[in-house]
């Protein structure tokens, strides 16, 4: 059995010793504001799935590096968007000030347009086709905008004050949630030259596991966000527990034909399952 937070540990070693090589070096306050949201640590999971993907589809991993980094900065940017005090106002992220109370919400909000910015010049000047980086900026931009993460955030803002069914509760995380984790699966299907019946089959397990990674999140955070629509609120937590489990094994069944039991991506979703904060 794979060790999955081993792995985890791994993958992130090899992004962030090439992340700095993506992100502009200046002393200039925006330069420093994008490498502090960056900065930042986390588990890195979209840069795993880029990679892993790009590796099982017969793909070599350093190759599928800008394509990784595009996907974080996306991710690196909306969560410095997201402690806005216009949207979340949050203090802190990951045990430290966030972006905005470190160098003011002006220089917060220039440091995530510009990592967005930063991430499609990174798909666009990687060393794949043009056909491939027109693609791969295609995939996140339909990923990261009104069709996905913008529009689940906004979503999210709207069912704080009204109940969602579950087939709402779905979209909304396949668009917040899901949109990026998706992208990531995708991208490293890209850099991998991958083929249609694979690049389905890495849709269907990354749309499984976007819904797993909020149920997860939203069992994790149980009690912390009264009022607002998660899978608690909607389903209860035992509901929410084997909505968990049929999208765990939606995406072990999705991957099963080209990753077996032993290899991360099939290993990830039961360590979605049972991980702790």
């Amino acid at each position: 059995m794979t060790d999955v937070a081993s792995a985890l540990r791994e993958y992130a070693k090899t992004f962030e010793a090439a992340l700095p090589r993506f992100l502009p070096q200046g002393d200039d306050p925006v330069s420093q504001a994008m490498r502090y949201g960056m900065e930042a640590g986390g588990k890195r999971v979209r840069p795993a799935l880029a990679l892993a993907f790009c590796e099982l589809f017969g793909g070599q991993q350093d190759r599928a590096l800008p394509y990784a980094a595009a996907v974080e900065m996306v991710h690196g940017y909306s969560l410095i968007h997201d402690d806005l005090p216009c949207m979340d106002d949050d203090d802190f992220r990951r045990g430290r000030p966030s972006c905005h109370k470190q160098f003011g919400e002006a220089t917060a909000l220039l440091a995530g347009d510009a990592l967005l910015t930063e991430a499609f010049a990174c798909l666009a000047n990687s060393d794949f086709s043009p056909q491939a980086n027109c693609r791969a900026v295609s995939v996140l931009a339909k990923a990261a905008g009104a069709g996905g993460m913008v529009g689940g955030q906004q979503l999210d803002l709207l069912y704080e004050t009204r109940r969602a069914t579950r087939a709402q509760l779905e979209d909304m995380n396949r668009k917040k949630t899901g949109a990026l984790l998706s992208a990531a699966c995708l991208l490293g299907c890209v850099a991998a030259g991958a083929g249609l019946p694979q690049t389905l089959g890495a849709a269907c397990y990354a749309d499984a596991l976007g819904l797993l990674f909020q149920v997860t999140d939203d069992l994790l955070d149980a009690g912390e966000e009264p009022g607002k629509a998660t899978w608690v609120s909607l389903l209860g937590p035992d509901g929410a527990r084997a909505a968990a489990l049929e999208y765990t094994q939606t995406a072990r069944d999705a991957i099963a034909r080209y990753a077996g039991k032993e290899h991360f991506l099939y290993e990830l979703p039961g360590w979605l399952l049972v991980r702790e904060k």
